[in-house]
């Protein structure tokens, strides 16, 4: 599976962005999605997932009720919508995908996208 981000850029505090993650190469399904990001000088954080179906979603408590993750009609598209973002949300962001269920743990997807950077201005 080859995983790309788009959508990343530059916005103003309070602003908003949606991420792309775009799949190719083995998309017959049943991967769960994952976004992370990870802040200069800082380790890689989970911030979202979601199932094949797009029913469960999970989100850390830092994004909650500001950022959606869903999942297109074609299943090989998966989107984070970001709102009220805030400077520290400023990292670059990753999707990645793993062959089983959701996991909160970087080290359990097997698929990574290069990344995509998301700079939040004050």
């Amino acid at each position: 599976v080859q995983l790309e981000e788009s959508g990343g850029g530059l916005v103003q505090a309070g602003g908003s962005l949606r991420l792309s993650c775009a799949a190719s190469g083995r998309t017959d399904g049943g991967y769960a999605t994952g976004w992370f990001r990870q802040a200069p000088g800082k380790e890689r954080e989970f911030v979202a997932a979601i199932s094949w179906s797009g029913i469960s979603t999970y989100y850390t408590d830092s994004v909650k009720g500001r950022f959606t993750c869903s999942r297109g009609n074609a299943r090989n598209t998966v989107y984070l919508q970001m709102n009220s973002l805030k400077p520290e949300d400023t990292a670059v962001y990753y999707c990645a995908a793993r062959f089983a269920g959701v996991s909160e743990k970087g080290n359990e997807y097997d698929y990574w996208g290069q990344g995509t950077q998301v700079t939040v201005s004050s």
